[in-house]
């Protein structure tokens, strides 16, 4: 008989057969986008009470009895806490055991620290009049020490909720790169949202009427008006945070499982193990010894680019107030006056410049796809940015050379605000560098986030 050859070839074959593909654990799971946004919607939060430090502090500080000069040593807490404060908080938020999960407690405490600290400084004036400083008269010691320890602890507290923040964010994003950048798009866009409203409340300058009682013997309008704001931004915060807390949940985290992603239970994925943590600042030393050269070139363009900023965020409305305006906070009554129209159109002007960045930061994918992708827009940017700061040289210039004065009985001048051209031009720069700052507060974190999971550095 003959053999069947359907028969045979179902014989199995006496070669050995290759040995099976190695196990590699899935990449994290994303969440579901409305996660995403309450998550990001904290920023809102957050960035309220920065637009009211921005806009209204480095004036407050000034009538306090600060010196001008002084007044950028108290700023340099920022940036001094955000070396240290964010590094710390990072390491011990991706080891955190608690049942409550790896980001949220850090988010939890951030934002009652944010609330404290806020509290401090509104009320800084309150108990340096009861300790013994004088009322008419300034600088008022006491309350400049409770403002400092106010301000301090705000810095350090919005550094210790903003790193976690991201974080939880791209632990939603998983390794889904497009719901990372749009995660930190959300974020830059309530960061926006926080702006204009904090702005809005701070060139307001009848909201302490809605609060009577924040006005005292040791605290004028413009001080109750700075209360008001700050009880605003701490029942929007906790709301916010609250809101986000009790629904985005996270499964305790363990060294033995790995990482795992945050959201739904069943999105969860395993990660392979860690090893055993190093201590904090070894494991920092060695991280940058083994940077990749494009995270490298990340890292000093982002610190190029806040140099360029810093000056920018923390004397706008001084500059306003001092050099378009021609105003003084520590001359006569008239040139107080004047100095305080200048701080409130500076206001007005970071109120445009966040809604310019809101709506920047909505449209960051479709403008990275029309200059041929997010790295060349933020170098389109950089260059819009370093034009738009040499335009306030420019606008000072032309402020100083049309600055008028009137005469009043006596034979006394009294300075006028600037020519309407000159008010429109700082206000139009300051909406042109909503589209800078959008870009800036999204696609650098999208880049480290990216690097860092194509490197597997977590």
């Amino acid at each position: 008989m003959e053999a069947d050859p359907t028969k045979e070839s179902k014989l199995p074959s006496s070669e050995p057969l290759p040995p099976p593909p190695p196990l590699v654990p899935p990449p994290p799971a994303s969440s579901k986008l409305r996660k995403i946004v309450m998550v990001a919607s904290i920023a809102a939060g957050i960035q309220f009470g920065w637009a009211l430090q921005l806009s209204l502090l480095t004036p407050y500080v000034q009538l306090l009895g600060i010196p001008h000069t002084w007044a950028a040593f108290i700023w340099l807490c920022g940036p001094i806490s955000g070396m240290l404060v964010q590094p710390i908080v990072g390491y011990h938020s991706d080891r955190c055991t608690s049942r409550f999960g790896r980001r949220r407690p850090f988010i939890a405490g951030g934002a009652l620290a944010v609330a404290v600290a806020v509290f401090l400084i509104g009320y800084a004036a309150d108990p340096g009049q009861l300790s013994g400083d004088p009322v008419a008269k300034s600088p008022k010691p006491r309350a400049i020490a409770v403002f400092v320890v106010g301000f301090w602890i705000l810095d350090v507290a919005n550094n210790m909720l903003q790193g976690p923040c991201r974080a939880l964010l791209a632990d939603l994003s998983g390794a889904n790169q497009k719901k990372t950048r749009i995660a930190n798009a959300l974020y830059s866009f309530f960061m926006a949202v926080g702006n204009v409203l904090g702005f809005a409340a701070g060139s307001y300058t009848h909201l302490y009427k809605i609060f009577p009682f924040t006005k005292t013997k040791a605290c004028d309008v413009y001080c109750a008006n700075l209360k008001s704001c700050f009880f605003i931004s701490i029942v929007l915060l906790l709301t916010l945070t609250v809101l986000a807390l009790i629904y985005v949940r996270e499964k305790p985290w363990s060294p033995e499982r790995g990482n795992t992603a945050a959201g739904d239970e069943e999105e969860e994925d395993e990660g392979a193990s860690e090893s055993s943590p190093m201590p904090f600042f070894s494991e920092i030393f060695a991280s940058l010894k083994n940077l990749q050269k494009p995270m490298w070139i990340l890292l000093l363009v982002t610190c190029l680019n806040w140099v360029a900023w810093f000056p920018f965020l923390l004397f706008d409305t001084d500059w306003m107030g001092r050099e378009v305006y021609g105003g003084d906070s520590n001359g006569n009554p008239d040139q107080v006056r004047l100095y305080d129209r200048g701080v409130r159109a500076g206001a007005l002007g970071l109120m445009l410049n966040s809604v310019v960045l809101g709506f920047t930061s909505l449209g960051v994918e479709v403008l990275a796809r029309a200059v041929g992708g997010v790295k060349r827009l933020w170098g389109i940017v950089n260059f819009i940015l370093s034009f738009c700061l040499f335009m306030t040289i420019l606008i000072t210039k032309m402020a100083e050379s049309h600055r008028r004065f009137a005469t009043v009985g006596g034979g006394a001048t009294v300075p006028l605000p600037p020519p309407g051209d000159v008010k429109a031009g700082a206000l139009a720069l300051f909406a042109v560098m909503g589209v800078p700052q959008a870009i800036t507060y999204s696609i650098p974190f999208a880049l480290a986030s990216i690097f860092c999971n194509t490197a597997g550095a977590g």
